[in-house]
């Protein structure tokens, strides 16, 4: 914070230590007037920094386990809170809402089980509009943030697994990578949705914003809902019991924000097939701004084509 406001104040160091009194008074180089701090404050600043010049400040050290100093890096991510053990969480708020962290897949659902009409969230970025802007109430709030099975993404042979809280962020770095280790003929879809997330909302919504917060929210200005319908992506869903069933994307979309989602299911997974030998999959959007703004028109086309033998 104070690196940041020395960009608004004299370069000068010596402006602030050497300035002359007039009368007795201690002259602001800022302001060019009398300052009420006086001359003697900066003397106190001075000695207190020990044997820094007048002109430098002492660097901080923001690490005591490797002593790295502030002007040296960036600040590093506390340590103590890599190594922290996560813990299920449940939190009151005001007017009776009640906030739980599960930790396992299971106890997502006793919760879901026992809270019907308990809201999911995850970057809360669609809950946290529609909470302070459309005054929607949720009493029982299920971050599922923190349950492997739903941050889970596996490369298998027919296909890709995409667990539903994978960040849009995440989402984007796996494809890359199995673009270039795939062969170019089996990731058009993959390409395409790679393709769309680089003009999806901004950088910081991507890093909390989920796969299956935004496919659930069912808008009918998504980016990507097109594209896994044009990509015969498959939606696997679980009940409260464990029971596990699919859906392709196309008819998982019922209408205007409404899904095939029973009450205690959840959506677990999204299964994107590796595209076919002559089979082509392309993204569209049309907005006023090409970065950071919802769409006009948003489409997803697939074209497979079949080898004939000619006569």
């Amino acid at each position: 914070i104070i690196d940041a406001f020395r960009v608004f104040a004299k370069t000068d160091n010596s402006l602030y230590t050497n300035s002359n009194p007039t009368n007795g008074e201690f002259i602001c180089p800022s302001s060019g007037k009398p300052c009420s701090c006086g001359e003697s404050k900066v003397h106190n600043c001075e000695s207190s920094a020990g044997d820094t010049t007048s002109g430098d400040h002492r660097p901080v050290s923001h690490s005591e386990i490797d002593g790295s100093l502030y002007n040296e890096k960036e600040l590093i991510f506390p340590p103590e809170l890599v190594l922290r053990n996560d813990l299920p969480l449940k939190l009151h708020g005001f007017g009776g809402i009640r906030w739980y962290r599960p930790l396992k897949l299971e106890a997502l659902l006793d919760l879901k089980s026992l809270y019907p009409h308990a809201k999911l969230v995850v970057g809360n970025t669609e809950v946290g509009i529609e909470i302070n802007f459309k005054n929607a109430q949720y009493p029982i709030l299920i971050s599922v943030t923190h349950i492997n099975e739903l941050n889970a993404m596996s490369s298998k042979e027919n296909g890709l697994e995409i667990g539903s809280s994978i960040r849009l962020s995440k989402l984007q770095q796996l494809l890359i990578k199995v673009i270039a280790e795939r062969h170019i003929h089996e990731t058009s879809s993959c390409r395409a949705i790679s393709e769309q997330l680089k003009w999806f909302a901004g950088k910081q919504v991507k890093n909390v914003a989920s796969v299956g917060g935004n496919i659930c929210t069912a808008s009918p200005i998504s980016d990507l809902n097109p594209l896994w319908m044009a990509a015969r992506a498959e939606f696997r869903i679980v009940d409260s019991k464990g029971n596990i069933r699919t859906v392709l994307a196309k008819d998982f979309f019922l209408g205007y924000r409404k899904v095939d989602l029973s009450q205690g299911e959840i959506l677990l997974s999204i299964f994107l097939p590796w595209s076919r030998s002559f089979e082509f999959v392309k993204e569209f959007k049309q907005s006023h701004r090409r970065e950071d703004d919802i769409a006009l028109v948003n489409s997803g086309m697939r074209v497979y084509l079949k080898e004939v033998e000619s006569n």
